[in-house]
């Protein structure tokens, strides 16, 4: 994946989403990307390799759970809202595989005044290894 894919956003908000995301240090370090947004909508990937294992050599459940709350919270801001996590609960269904793409992928379900309620499914070689929920609180607008 070279280049994130805009499906229908303001270009200016695509932009600033994606010129964030590349700088965030969190993101840098585990090595997540943005690959589409669309209104409610955002896919991240990350490439899981052997930085990403845990004692036993598998890939950390961490890396799914940062994967999964960071496409629920850009599909927030895929919105033109901020927001920060509120709470959210992973549900881990397979160990992902190693030297493969994890992707991450968040979906606005219901939006209210303060709160936003979003879903995310995380796949490993086309296949669900994680699904997840979240509730955010909206704080502002994004500045563009």
């Amino acid at each position: 994946m070279d280049k994130a894919v805009n499906q229908g956003l303001d270009e200016r908000l695509f932009n600033y989403i994606v010129n964030a995301n590349q700088a965030a240090p969190y993101y840098q370090m585990l090595g997540i990307k943005t690959r589409v947004l669309s209104p409610g909508y955002a896919e991240l990937v990350v490439w899981a390799d052997t930085r990403h294992t845990n004692p036993v050599g598998r890939v950390h459940g961490g890396l799914v759970a940062s994967l999964a709350d960071a496409a629920m919270t850009n599909a927030v801001r895929s919105l033109g809202y901020k927001c920060v996590t509120v709470e959210y609960s992973v549900s881990l269904m397979a160990a992902p595989t190693l030297d493969q793409e994890l992707v991450g992928q968040g979906r606005v379900v219901k939006s209210g005044r303060n709160l936003f309620f979003v879903e995310s499914l995380v796949l490993s070689a086309d296949k669900p290894v994680a699904q997840a929920k979240g509730v955010f609180f909206n704080t502002g607008l994004v500045d563009i």
